[in-house]
């Protein structure tokens, strides 16, 4: 499928739908190293799931409104969202969790409006929200980074547990919270804040594991910039709008709110910023409409990591600015090319 373009004598774009998605896989493949690298295999085993369950579920949807399968399939849009959806779990939830949410993804968040270029919103986070309100205590559950790592979990075994083959109950001693659960936990019971980031959980800029896994989405999202695959406008307002209130709070009480840098390079952040709020679909499509609509997701994730009821908050702030995404383009409006503004 090509965009469509002008008569002649334009020529036609080189870039198709296929091509972008395509272009964003591999901008993926530093983010999905570095999470094997830190969290172990799971993710290569979830990855194969989350794909056969979404091209599985649209090839069953497009049947039943009798609409050409193949094309669809081809144009990449459901492998994306399968991909992105299982980077975003924990590496070893049960399969039928990931296949559910990508199902989900697929026939509610996106088929069910009309497929590609009419679903309001990312299908991907629509997804990760159903999860993690369905199963809270699953979704928080990953293993402890490379650095705290006291036992490897090999190929096999992330095939085992995640197939059920054997208990959890060996996963679940070495389960740990993230840094972002800990540190929202931990500021609940009134904990100072230099005492829970002295927990071994936490290091560098943010937490260890996590920081070198947002730097790799970081590079790969850098990359999408350079090749003109998504507007520089989205995330440069989120992180901008992220930095500022985060710096604002920190100046304020450094006692009980952490640095900037710890909410850049912590939990989702960059993938929410490079590779979800970015959708063309879902995302504001006009200039200054684009940074407002980055603006205000990095709002909404300050706020509910710092006093919602959820420790990260990437996925709801997308979900609900993609409702007002439509509203943000209509008082955005460029000026008319002739016309008085």
């Amino acid at each position: 499928m090509r965009f469509p373009t002008l008569p002649s004598p334009h020529l036609a774009p080189s870039n198709s739908v296929s091509r972008i998605m395509l272009q964003v896989l591999v901008a993926l493949v530093p983010g999905v190293m570095a999470l094997v690298w830190q969290f172990g295999p799971g993710v290569l085993v979830q990855i194969p799931i989350a794909l056969i369950s979404a091209l599985t579920a649209e090839a069953m949807v497009l049947l039943l409104r009798k609409r050409p399968v193949l094309p669809v399939l081809l144009d990449g849009s459901a492998a994306l969202t399968a991909v992105l959806l299982a980077v975003s779990l924990p590496p070893l939830v049960p399969w039928w969790m990931t296949a559910f949410g990508v199902s989900f993804a697929i026939i509610i968040g996106k088929q069910l409006y009309g497929g590609l270029g009419f679903n309001p919103f990312n299908p991907a986070m629509l997804g990760y929200a159903v999860l993690l309100i369905s199963f809270p205590l699953q979704m928080t559950a990953w293993l402890p980074p490379l650095a705290l790592a006291h036992a490897t979990v090999s190929f096999s075994d992330c095939v085992a547990l995640i197939f059920q083959q054997v208990t959890h109950a060996s996963f679940d001693g070495l389960a740990q919270a993230t840094p972002l659960d800990t540190l929202k936990t931990q500021l609940g019971l009134q904990t100072h804040l230099d005492e829970i980031q002295s927990a071994q959980v936490f290091g560098g800029l943010s937490g260890k594991g996590w920081q070198w896994v947002n730097w790799w989405l970081l590079a790969g999202g850098l990359w999408m910039i350079r090749r003109g695959l998504i507007d520089w406008r989205i995330p440069l307002s989120l992180l901008g709008s992220l930095y500022l209130l985060a710096m604002f709070f920190f100046l304020y009480k450094p006692a009980l709110y952490p640095t900037p840098l710890f909410h850049w390079f912590s939990g989702a952040t960059m993938l929410g910023a490079f590779f979800i709020a970015t959708d063309p679909v879902s995302a504001s499509t006009t200039p200054r409409g684009r940074l407002v609509y980055g603006a205000l997701i990095g709002v909404l994730v300050y706020v509910i990591r710092s006093w919602g009821g959820y420790p990260d908050g990437v996925a709801f702030a997308v979900l609900l600015l993609n409702v007002a995404a439509p509203t943000i383009d209509c008082y955005t409006r460029p000026r008319v090319y002739g016309h008085k503004a």
